[in-house]
């Protein structure tokens, strides 16, 4: 079996049960006038690993594996979106009012959509979740069942929330999960690498961080 070098040990590869999953590179977290830069955040610290992702993205697909994409998003008519959820955040700019891009994080609005550079390709399946979570209240699990996936590597933002929230899901699903470093991120640095502290503490108790060139190495010579 082929490893990863990972931390805190190495990741034990296998190339067969493999998926990528991005989670929300969308326009309202990453552009300024979006929801996340209308929160205070600066947008930069995301847009700055879409190199990484893309390079990540680009791996897969030449490897012949499977990429998901995720979007956190929410129905028209709000029917999914609690009242709890709504009532945080910005008071000016909550979930569903109109935005510079749209209504913010409805779906099919252009805020939602992910960056351009690593937008899905035809055949790559896309999860629309209403929570932090991507499991929650979506099909992913039987989309990763479907597939024999047993093993995921995660890349996208933020950090401590949606990446972190997932791969716990993910963890207590007897998903083995690998965070790729450059390729995620927080407008909080602090948050980010807390977040991997956590993720990787007491040996591996809900996954392990690689570099993404230790990721391209590792799959494209399993």
């Amino acid at each position: 079996m082929r490893e990863i070098k990972a931390e805190p040990f190495a990741f034990p590869l296998r190339r067969d049960n493999l998926a990528l999953i991005v989670i929300d590179m969308q326009r309202d977290f990453a552009e300024p006038g979006g929801f996340g830069a209308s929160l205070g955040n600066d947008v930069n610290r995301i847009t700055r690993i879409v190199p990484d992702v893309r390079r990540l993205i680009e791996g897969f697909r030449a490897a012949g594996l499977p990429v998901i994409h995720t979007m956190e998003c929410h129905r028209p008519d709000l029917s999914d979106l609690p009242s709890a959820k709504r009532n945080r955040g910005n008071p000016a700019l909550k979930i569903g009012d109109e935005g510079p891009m749209g209504r913010v994080l409805i779906s099919g609005e252009p805020g939602t959509a992910i960056l351009s550079e690593v937008a899905p390709i035809d055949g790559e399946i896309v999860i629309e979740k209403p929570g932090k979570g991507a499991f929650y209240a979506t099909p992913l699990e039987d989309v990763l069942k479907a597939r024999g996936i047993e093993q995921l590597v995660f890349a996208g933002v933020t950090t401590e929330v949606c990446v972190q929230t997932t791969m716990r899901e993910a963890n207590d699903r007897g998903y083995e999960c690998l965070l790729a470093e450059e390729a995620t991120e927080s407008y909080f640095p602090e948050f980010k690498q807390a977040a991997i502290a956590m993720i990787t503490a007491q040996g591996a108790i809900v996954g392990w961080v690689a570099s993404v060139d230790a990721i391209m190495e590792g799959i494209a010579h399993a």
